[in-house]
Parts: C-alpha cells; sequence; structure tokens
C-alpha cells in the first residue's frame, strides 16, 4: 500500500489535484474578492467535499499561502522575462521593462495583486521564513535588488551620506542590507527603497482605483516616477513605445 501511495502515477494525481484546488481559489477569488475564496467554497466547485480538500491543505491559510506563491512566481517571471529581453548592456532599459511588466500584470491581475499587495492575508503563526511563500516573495525582491545591486558594481551614483540618515534608518539599512545580503550599501539602499516606496505606492492606489477622482489614465504618471528612478540612480530613461 505505500509503495502505490508514491507511485509516480498518485504523485502525478496529487499534484494536479493541487493545481486544480488554487486554480478553482483563484476563479473564486476573481468573482466574490478574498472572503468568496473559502475551503467549502472550493470544494462545492469542484464536487469535492470540505474534508477531501483539507486532505490536500490542512487549513485555510495553508491554501492561501500556497495561491499567493503561485500569485509572487508568476509575477516574478513575467517581471524576469521582461528584463531578461533587453540587453545586460542597457541596465537602463531592464529596470525600466522590470517595472512596466509588473505594472502590465498587476492592471491584468487586480484581483490577485490586491490580495497579494494591497490587503494582504494574515496567517494566525509567525510567518515561516523557510516557507515557499516567503521565498517567493523574497525572489520577487530580488527581481529589484539585484539590478541596482549590479548597476551600483558597475558605477556607483550619488547617494546621500550615511551619517546624514537619521539614526533609526541607520541600523534599520544596516540590519536590512546585512539580511538580503546586497551588494549595496545601506545609503544607498536607503535611496532604491524611497523610490520604490513611491512606485509601489502609486501601482496599488491604481489598482485599488483610488486617484480615479483624478486621474483616468496614470501610466504618465508612472513614467514620471520611472524617470525619477533612473535619473536617481543614473541611468538612461526611454519612454515606453507605442
Amino acid at each position: 500500500m505505500g509503495q502505490q501511495t508514491s507511485s509516480p502515477w498518485v504523485k502525478r494525481r496529487r499534484q494536479a489535484t493541487l493545481l486544480e484546488i488554487r486554480t478553482t481559489a483563484r476563479q473564486l477569488l476573481r468573482k466574490h474578492g478574498p472572503t468568496g475564496v473559502t475551503v467549502n467554497a472550493v470544494a462545492r466547485e469542484m464536487g469535492m467535499s470540505g474534508p477531501a480538500v483539507y486532505r490536500y491543505y490542512v487549513s485555510h491559510d495553508a491554501l492561501v499561502e500556497a495561491i499567493i506563491t503561485d500569485f509572487y512566481q508568476e509575477l516574478t517571471s513575467t517581471m524576469l522575462a521582461a528584463r531578461d529581453a533587453c540587453s545586460p548592456e542597457r541596465p537602463g532599459r531592464r529596470l525600466l521593462m522590470t517595472c512596466r511588466a509588473m505594472r502590465a500584470w498587476a492592471i491584468d491581475h487586480p484581483s490577485e495583486f490586491s490580495w497579494m499587495f494591497a490587503s494582504p492575508v494574515m496567517s494566525a503563526v509567525k510567518p515561516d521564513e523557510e516557507s515557499p511563500r516567503q521565498q517567493a516573495g523574497q525572489q520577487f525582491e530580488s527581481v529589484f535588488l539585484d539590478q541596482l545591486a549590479d548597476v551600483w558594481k558597475q558605477a556607483p551614483y550619488p547617494v546621500p551620506s550615511f551619517d546624514d540618515l537619521s539614526p533609526s534608518i541607520q541600523l534599520q539599512m544596516t540590519e536590512y542590507s546585512a539580511r538580503t545580503k546586497t551588494a549595496l550599501p545601506p545609503e544607498a539602499l536607503h535611496l532604491f527603497l524611497s523610490s520604490w516606496i513611491k512606485l509601489y505606492g502609486l501601482l496599488c492606489m491604481e489598482i485599488l482605483r483610488q486617484l480615479d477622482f483624478a486621474y483616468s489614465d496614470l501610466e504618465p504618471v508612472f513614467e514620471e516616477n520611472l524617470y525619477e528612478l533612473c535619473t536617481m540612480h543614473n541611468l538612461t530613461y526611454e519612454p515606453p513605445t507605442k
């Protein structure tokens, strides 16, 4: 019996069912929002019982973790494909295409993006740094960090003096730099994060439609932020091609 359970056919069937569960949950997310993604709702859509789904995901939190891991991996792959379509000799263009790919994915997947970033589902337990979700999030993070680290290694750009930063920022950036093992010094990391906060904040507000009262097209505003990002890091800004 044990050999049958571990057979390749059983493993493939289990993986197929796991994927079907996550795909069904994603469809429910798009139709009904996060509150519509319950184990029982997924089971009904698949013609299964709730207890049967729990044999694949032991809790609602476990299901959510797996779904969001998928989203991170999909977004990261999209960004890396856009980056790698550009020559390494054009770091500015690579960064621009990475950022634009992120925005394009978010616009095409507003429910997924919102669940990942704007209103993340908090687990009842402390996040496991070794969990697939945490690792997928770190891979997403490294898409930007690695590019800016490469730029810094090739041609360091002007950054604020470390001593001019507040003691709190000095401590936080020193710890973050060590934790991420990035080649960026703390002061360069702070500069990058400052520009990232603007870019990411604008994208969240766009996806949540919080700026509809003033803007019907936020692409030019996003491009203004990309121009500032390039200027801050001594990169050449190239406007998008239509």
